[in-house]
């Protein structure tokens, strides 16, 4: 009677059998209008009364089946009353589709979600299926009417913050990308939606709880064995439902309890897959497959409708607990089901790899559930796995290569298992930490992409932190151990496995990629590839290099020897901001770890002190900050009975060093006290402890930082300072570089000193002066202490000062100079060290009292470089000026007594003008026909001194001091090129005359430093200054280093014969340096300058051609050769036409974010723009020309016309199609580029055919001990073979140049590929098929089963061992055959003239 009563709020009778039948004919698909309004408004609290009526009668029901004893059935009950079971399904349909509904409201849903419950409680009662009572589609959107009842606004919210947060990371999956429009509508869509309470929320969660249970009664009463769609929908809506809601607590898979019992929907959804994968509703190991396959987006945090693509889901909290419950589950059903869950174990980690994105936070998570669920895999399994994983390393995909190195990471930090547990001895080796190391991570050191290169190295880094000795030990064999093959850096970068599937075309099943060749790899070339990679030009790559180096010289790995510390240090000085900060961390985590060694000490010094002077402030910062907490916050007060900690010995060592081995460092230490002493870091407290360290044995260091610091200190001990200077006065045995600090030290002091304290150490001063027996360094420094303490507001009283005492040391050396040089037997019994101190006395001393610098001393400081003594004697003339140096008389003075000569020479005319006009000519001389190369280096350091201070007499002299540009000494050049840039930079020089050109030549110094440090200078230093600078010289280079003069307007300065020669770049034999010249200044062209230069040759050289204003003779014909050439470099094309959508980066640029896409959409139409202009200027300037040109060439039989072809046919690849329309004005010509153009291709074919058509045994890699390297790296002995589909090598250099990088990239593919797999024909599988072992699947492993029917392009192993054959099959539908090669069909317009009917 009770359900009797709770049935009458339906009505059942009252609803006419038309509208039953209607319903049941349109079979629940619509939702029809019912007639009775008061069934329509029915209430939830009805539905649940007569839910708890349903499920005690069915629970009574079942208890009396179970006892035997007698129960009314459901279904007698509604056949008594007169209620029809078809009218029941109809009604409830009714609400379920109303609830279903877009519109529908609270109550609606509520009702609805309550109606499916009912329905599907009552297919849990016998006799349902007898009844009529089953629908399967009912049944489905019974099932699936949580996801439409639910409000989707959270998830719609969702996909938006996913997009917003895509945008913010950077890159952004591919799929995502694509699933945009959908996301528009949904926002769209969403505008209509209504707004629920969180009370209305409640309600609609409980309804759906009730919902999910009814489910679960139904999969645990009613089997589905039968009924594989219906299963296969309930397993979806289950993995739905998976996100529903948070889950407190854990869920606990294993136990087995009444559905009453579980809470949250989520936790119920588990326990209804887990149900599904009974035997009771099918096959078990197809409810697996499905099972792992719904679940592989949940662990991947993907959305995934069932014809849709995957969309990446925002990583919160939710998404990242169900993704941590997924892998549990399926733990569990591992543990549970052991043997038959590990064939789709193997698929569903092979999935996880495959379908893996970019993005860091996604491959981490990712790489952990690989990891979690390779850890319960057997030893044979989980070598199998590791088998796919070498060769899944090596796909075409960067991603997928990338998360390889993920992954290796995380299974070395498990556990290492024993070769011995393996039964199989050819797997053995895939269970060893060796193999992952050396076979799969370490071989993407040569990856031929810079993400993958870079995090590589950067987790080989890593490696050495693990706490497994194996690993440790595994990492040491590589740059330890002696292997079989080097790696020649001359070998491209390595080619991968080709790959062409998409997620449309690639079925859940097992994913195969064949393996290839092993070689082994030498540990010095190891260690020698890590040191290039510290300078590859990808940034990412070279800071992934120095945390590998850093980690390998912190763990001894390889030697700490000074070659790879400084390759560390140099890279505090890198372009890129970021390899700088990564660089100085490095140095500093290196001297962290080794502070006791002196050459990393001098590592750190040499790599953290010139960054102070960094162009980039947060790189000084951070230096400064590293000079702080390492050097002055070590400074504590000195206490003899105190030992010093580990930090000051550290100190200590640093700064003894900066005094010794590290004294070139001294100006960039000085700007670092500069900076702080601005901030006002330095106290008392500081001085008094430096002080008390001026009486150690470390007292060198004290008194240099005391000499940077004292100037900006207030109130200091003046007491200890002097007391040090006397005793070093008194002492026989001073250090020089102390001496200097304390010289400086006390200039700093001396206007706070009295009077009687500052004529004492004047007298010091001078009788130490006088005495020269000081060095060189101190005498200098003695000479400005001297100065500092004459130095006063009265500028009379100062020069006064010096007068008296420099004109002292003047009037001492002259006289020391003059019985030197006068007397005949002076040079007899030279002292040369004592000669070179007056000499540099008298220098330094002249500067501060000119006026005292008589003629007479002028002629003595000559006559160290001449013997005119009869001069010096009378002194009644003076030199003539065009007497230069050498054609004196030589002396017999030694070599360095004349370097130094020059040098006082050189200071006594900085400040005299009239001897800087007398003696330029000399020096001007000297560096022509010099023969001494000390005074030649000194006379180029002279010459650009005076320049700075009297810069419009010294300027006429910049062509000798660029000549020293090709002197015969790299030392003279290297001076000459620094100098010469200083004065550039300051604008004291302009780029007149010869001068830019012949730093072109240093460009192609025989010398590789002193290239290099030519380019770094022309790039950093000045190219800023005068951004136009290539590209207005750029013409006159192409004459200059032709040395054409033929021209009316270029190449027309003013040079001497023996500098044409000496900068010479003309002939054959100098055209690779001529073209190096071009090229890099092309490189550094804008896209603007590039399209000028074009027009500017055009119209200069060759319309001089055209027009006859240039003769063709032989020099001119070598000139148009080279136009021609010039103008079919790569170099030349304009970037946003010919720069390749991505390459090397290919795949990096497929995960591009929105708002670099939105960049690339304008590219493309900048291309479009740019290309048509082009295109333009083409038709209207150059065709003209070159027509006229063509016949000019023909009719002078001008070898000029191959280069005048060849540069059209470069420049005709992008308009093959409208050649004819080019050239319309010349229809031979038209036929002529045509023909060409088709010869080149096919020779390009046959060559990529010759080229790829190899075959080869593939090997995986054979047992223990071997180490990989690139995969394109073979041995010798088989340069071209290969087992699998790779990129095409380079290809040896063909009979002809290259046309451009560019050429026919798509056909290279096409050919490869086609040259590489085997169309078959007649491919069609049935149904059938799936039941026996697929061809995607290994012999060597058990599983026979794909996923999917669909088949696309794999790779198999044929074979069963790990040494045998494998091969490639491409599978293709018999509409997607090839149809052949498309062959040319081109003939010689020549032979068409001659065949063509007259």
């Amino acid at each position: 009677m009770e359900l009797t009563s709770a049935l009458h709020f339906l009505k059942l009778n009252q609803v006419s059998e038309a509208w039953v039948d209607a319903v049941w004919d349109l079979e629940f698909t619509e939702r029809r209008p019912l007639e009775e309004e008061e069934v329509a408004a029915s209430k939830d609290k009805a539905f649940r009364k007569l839910y708890q009526c349903l499920l005690a009668h069915a629970a009574d029901t079942q208890h009396a089946a179970g006892s035997d004893a007698a129960s009314q059935s459901v279904w007698a009950i509604l056949r008594e009353n007169g209620m029809s079971v078809k009218s029941l399904v109809a009604v409830l349909s009714f609400f379920v589709l109303t609830g279903k509904a877009k519109g529908a409201d609270v109550q609606q849903r509520v009702c609805g979600l309550d109606a499916a419950a009912l329905y599907l409680l009552l297919l849990t009662i016998p006799g349902s299926i007898a009844n009529k009572a089953f629908h399967e589609v009912l049944l489905d959107t019974c099932s699936d009417l949580s996801s439409h009842c639910w409000p989707q606004d959270a998830g719609k919210r969702r996909k938006k913050d996913g997009l917003k947060s895509s945008q913010s990371e950077g890159k952004r999956s591919k799929l995502q990308r694509r699933d945009t429009p959908e996301m528009e509508v949904d926002e769209e869509e969403e505008e209509e939606e209504l707004h629920f309470s969180g009370q209305d929320l409640m309600k609609i969660r409980d309804a759906v709880a009730l919902l999910v249970q009814s489910l679960l009664r139904l999969v645990q009463m009613f089997p589905l064995k039968e009924r594989v769609q219906s299963s296969s929908h309930c397993m979806q809506v289950f993995s739905k439902l998976l996100y529903f809601e948070p889950v407190t607590g854990e869920i606990n898979f294993a136990a087995v309890r009444d559905v009453c019992e579980l809470r949250s929907v989520p936790e119920m959804s588990f326990y209804g897959l887990q149900l599904l994968c009974s035997p009771k509703h099918g096959d078990q190991k197809e409810s697996l497959r499905t099972l792992f396959h719904r679940l592989l987006y949940v662990i991947l945090m993907m959305s995934k409708a069932d014809r849709g693509k995957p969309v990446l889901l925002v990583p919160s909290q939710t998404v990242l607990a169900t993704r941590d419950r997924a892998l549990q589950f399926v733990c569990h059903l591992v543990d549970e089901l052991k043997e038959l869950t590990l064939p789709f174990l193997q698929i569903l980690l092979q999935h996880i790899c495959f379908q893996m994105v970019e993005k860091s936070e996604f491959r981490g998570h990712g790489a952990q559930a690989v990891g979690l669920l390779t850890s319960r895999m057997g030893s044979t399994d989980y070598a199998c796995f590791i088998r796919w994983l070498f060769n899944f390393s090596r796909h075409s995909k960067m991603v997928h290569r990338l998360f390889s190195v993920d992954v290796v990471m995380v299974l070395l930090e498990q556990s290492e298992r024993k070769p011995e547990e393996s039964p199989d001895p050819e797997l053995a080796c895939f269970l060893t930490h060796k193999f992952l190391i050396q076979n799969v991570l370490f071989a993407r050191r040569m990856d031929e992409s810079a993400t993958v290169q870079g995090h590589a190295l950067t987790c080989l880094a890593q490696c050495l932190e693990l706490p497994s000795l194996n690993v440790t030990r595994a990492v040491h064999h590589l740059f330890s151990a002696t292997a079989t093959q080097t790696v020649l850096e001359g070998e491209v970068t390595e080619g991968t496995l080709g790959c062409h599937k998409t997620y449309r075309s690639l079925p859940f099943r097992t994913v195969e990629i064949s393996s290839a060749n092993s070689s082994g790899c030498d540990a010095k070339e190891n260690v020698a590839l890590l040191l290039r990679r510290v300078g590859d030009s990808k940034t990412n790559v070279r800071k992934s290099a120095l945390q590998a180096l850093l980690g390998l010289l912190k763990h001894g790995v390889v030697l700490m020897s000074w070659e790879n510390l400084e390759t560390l240090s140099d890279r505090c000085r890198d372009p890129a901001v970021s390899v700088k900060k990564k660089a100085l961390q490095c140095v500093g985590e290196l001297l962290s770890a080794k502070p006791e060694s002196r050459v990393v000490q001098k590592a750190w010094l040499q790599g953290v002190v010139p960054a102070v002077v960094d162009s980039e402030s947060s790189v000084q910062d951070k230096a400064l900050e590293a000079l702080d907490q390492v050097l002055l916050s070590q400074v504590k007060l000195y206490s003899a009975s105190r030992h010093l900690d580990a930090g000051q010995r550290l100190a200590w060592d640093l700064l003894g060093l900066l005094c010794h081995e590290c004294q070139n460092l001294s100006r960039y230490f000085s700007r670092a006290f500069t900076i702080w002493s601005k901030q006002k870091k330095f106290g008392a407290t500081l001085i008094t402890n430096l002080i008390s360290h001026t009486e150690a044995e470390h007292a060198a260091g004290a008194w240099l930082l005391l000499s940077k610091v004292v100037a900006s200190s207030p109130g200091l001990p003046y007491g200890k300072i002097l007391d040090a200077w006397d005793s070093m006065v008194s002492s026989k045995d001073v250090n020089v570089t102390t001496c200097c600090n304390i010289l400086s030290v006390l200039g700093d002091i001396a206007t706070h000193l009295n009077e009687d304290t500052r004529d004492r150490i004047v007298c010091d001063l001078m009788s130490w002066l006088k005495t020269f027996t000081l060095s060189l360094e101190v005498i200098s420094a003695a000479v400005e202490t001297l100065y500092q303490f004459g130095h006063g507001e009265d500028i009379k009283q100062t020069q006064a000062f010096l007068n008296q005492h420099c004109g002292e040391l003047v009037s001492i050396c002259e006289a020391y100079l003059a019985d030197i040089i006068l007397s005949e037997n002076g040079t007899n019994n030279l002292n040369e060290e004592l000669m070179v101190k007056h000499l540099h006395t008298l220098g330094v001393a002249s500067l501060h009292c000119p006026a005292k610098v008589g003629k007479r001393t002028v002629l003595l400081a000559e006559s160290v470089l001449t013997t005119h003594s009869d001069k010096l004697a009378e002194c009644r003339e003076e030199l003539p000026v065009s007497l230069p140096l050498s054609q004196f008389k030589a002396n017999c003075l030694p070599t360095r007594v004349r370097a130094h000569g020059v040098i006082t020479l050189g200071k006594l005319c900085l400040q005299h003008e009239h001897l800087v006009q007398k003696y330029l000519p000399v020096f001007a001389r000297e560096l022509e026909v010099g023969a001494e190369v000390a005074v030649r280096n000194n006379v180029v350091v002279i010459m650009c001194d005076l320049c700075v201070r009297y810069t419009n007499i010294v300027d006429h002299y910049i062509p000798n001091i660029s000549a020293c540009l090709r002197d015969d000494e790299a030392v003279i050049r290297e001076q000459t090129l620094i100098m010469l840039t200083n004065l550039l930079q300051e604008e004291f020089v302009k780029w007149k005359g010869s001068l830019f050109f012949r730093f072109m030549v240093a460009l192609v110094d025989p010398v590789p430093a002193l290239a290099s440090l030519c380019e770094y200078c022309l790039l950093h230093l000045l190219l800023k200054k005068n951004p136009e600078m290539f590209s207005q010289h750029f013409i006159e280079c192409i004459f200059h280093f032709n040395s054409y003069s033929k021209h009316k307007s270029y190449n027309k300065f003013p040079q001497s014969e023996r500098e044409k020669i000496r900068f010479s770049l003309k002939g054959d034999q100098h055209r690779e340096k001529r073209f190096r010249i071009y090229r890099f200044l092309l490189e550094h062209f804008t896209d603007a300058q590039r399209f000028n230069i074009t027009n500017k040759i055009n119209q200069t050289i060759l319309v001089g051609f055209a027009d006859k204003e240039m003769p063709l003779d032989a020099d001119g014909a070598d000139i148009l050769s080279e136009t021609f050439n010039i103008l079919s470099l790569k170099e030349m094309k304009l970037q946003a036409i010919s720069s390749p959508p991505g390459d090397a980066a290919g795949e990096e640029a497929k995960e591009e974010n929105m708002a670099t896409m939105a960049k690339a959409f304008l590219q493309v139409a900048q291309k479009k723009v740019v290309s048509q202009v082009q295109k333009k200027a083409f038709i209207q300037n150059t065709v003209p020309l070159i027509i006229s040109l063509k016949n000019l060439l023909e009719q002078k039989r001008s070898p000029v016309l191959r280069d005048l072809m060849t540069y059209l046919q470069v420049t005709m690849q992008h308009y093959r199609t409208e050649v004819k329309q080019f050239f319309s004005g010349d229809e031979q010509l038209a036929a002529e580029v045509e023909f060409a153009l088709a010869t080149a291709e096919k020779e390009r074919e046959m060559q990529e055919q010759m080229d790829n058509c190899s075959l080869t045994d593939g090997q995986t890699p054979a047992a223990q001990g071997s180490v990989q390297s690139s995969p394109t790296r073979q041995r010798p002995v088989l340069p071209l073979s290969f087992a699998t589909p790779q990129p095409p090598r380079p290809n040896p250099p063909p009979a002809r140049p290259p046309l451009t990088d560019r050429c026919l990239r798509g056909s290279r593919q096409e050919s490869h590929i086609q040259s590489k797999s085997m169309a078959l024909e007649g491919t069609v599988m049935d149904k059938g098929a799936v039941n026996k072992r697929a061809i995607s699947t290994p012999k060597g492993v058990n599983i026979n089963l794909t996923f999917e029917e669909g088949f696309s392009a794999i790779f198999s192993d044929q074979g069963t061992s790990l040494g045998g054959e494998t091969s490639v099959l491409h599978v293709r539908p018999a509409e997607q055959q090839a149809a052949g090669r498309r062959q040319w069909n081109v003939q010689s317009p020549l032979r068409l003239r001659r065949t063509s009917p007259l």
